[in-house]
């Protein structure tokens, strides 16, 4: 199968990128229920996360059933990023403001492809109102648990992506960006090319004008579309770099960490590559609760660490300027006396 978007000019002043929360809370839902924690890409994230996923009941809620293991997701848990990088908050209003007439169409799309429509989605099918707003809490359930406490590294490897991107177009051209975006997207006269999409739709005569490309952590190794006019279509491909996202990434520089932030701060810094929980981490160190909740207290104040609700616990996290100063390059013997 293949589906061709026709640019003119206009199209092509309005191409641009944005990174999106909500097309990661969907790829990346679709993997932790997968369960595949041998995934070679993904496995140490959904070990990591699934337990957490699951009691927290989320693989019997609403998003289980808005998002099956194949096959088409509703469009609107996808609203048209307002800008380069929309809050989850803000994508959420988007979500919650859906019109009704809008969620059953395509809950009546999901119903045909699935065959049925789950007790959950029935009542959002009833009630399209409150039954949005329930949902965008259990997003937010899901975000803090499964998301959240990555965002850090996950941000980082989109801007990355992004800013290569945006180099190849200043320095090549829109053309050589978009033959270059991924195997199946090939650029001819004024006319993209997907060969293989997961879905039928995009074409210019059933789209808005422009095109957002959308890089992904988690969308696999294909490309994912949404149409919805009058939005810009949307194109979600794979960021490069995704696939070491989630690789053990030694600490580089610690010893020299530690003469500033101490011994016992720096070690919990190492331990936090995998996000954890005050008891956790007083397990794996063998440092008192006390005095870990003490040391993440100081190291969040000092915007080294973040903490993310999930259910009971708080996990904590290492932010990108933590990450950056365990994997500084150590530093030379000095040259002098």
């Amino acid at each position: 199968m293949e589906e061709e978007l026709a640019f003119s000019a206009d199209d092509l002043a309005q191409l641009r990128f944005a990174v999106s929360p909500m097309w990661e809370v969907g790829t990346s839902f679709k993997l932790v229920r997968s369960g595949h924690e041998g995934h070679p890409v993904y496995g140490r994230w959904i070990a990591q996360v699934r337990p957490r996923w699951t009691a927290a009941g989320l693989d019997r809620g609403r998003l289980a059933e808005l998002v099956p293991p194949s096959g088409y997701v509703p469009d609107f848990l996808n609203p048209a990023p307002a800008g380069p990088a929309p809050r989850l908050a803000a994508e959420l209003v988007a979500v919650r403001a859906t019109p009704a007439g809008r969620v059953r169409a395509e809950l009546d799309r999901l119903a045909r492809e699935q065959g049925r429509l789950g007790p959950h989605l029935r009542a959002l099918y009833d009630d399209p109102a409150d039954r949005l707003a329930r949902l965008a809490e259990e997003i937010e359930t899901y975000w803090e648990l499964a998301l959240a406490p990555y965002w850090a590294r996950i941000r980082a490897a989109l801007d990355a992506d992004i800013r290569h991107r945006a180099r190849q177009a200043a320095e090549f051209g829109a053309a050589h960006l978009l033959n270059d975006l991924h195997t199946s997207a090939t650029w001819a006269g004024s006319t993209l090319r997907l060969r293989r999409s997961r879905r039928r739709g995009l074409s210019r005569a059933a789209a808005g004008t422009g095109l957002v490309l959308v890089p992904s952590a988690f969308c696999g190794p294909g490309l994912l579309t949404r149409v919805s006019p009058p939005d810009p279509p949307q194109l979600a491909y794979p960021a490069r770099g995704t696939g070491t996202l989630w690789e053990t990434r030694n600490a580089t520089g610690p010893a020299a960490l530690a003469a500033v932030l101490g011994r016992s701060r720096t070690r919990l810094l190492a331990e936090l590559d995998t996000p954890a929980s005050t008891t956790e981490l007083a397990r794996r160190t063998a440092l008192s609760a006390a005095g870990v909740s003490q040391s993440l207290t100081a190291l969040r104040d000092a915007g080294l660490v973040s903490a993310h609700r999930a259910g009971r616990s708080v996990l904590y996290a290492r932010t990108q300027v933590a990450d950056d100063l365990l994997t500084a390059p150590g530093q030379g013997a000095s040259d002098g006396a």
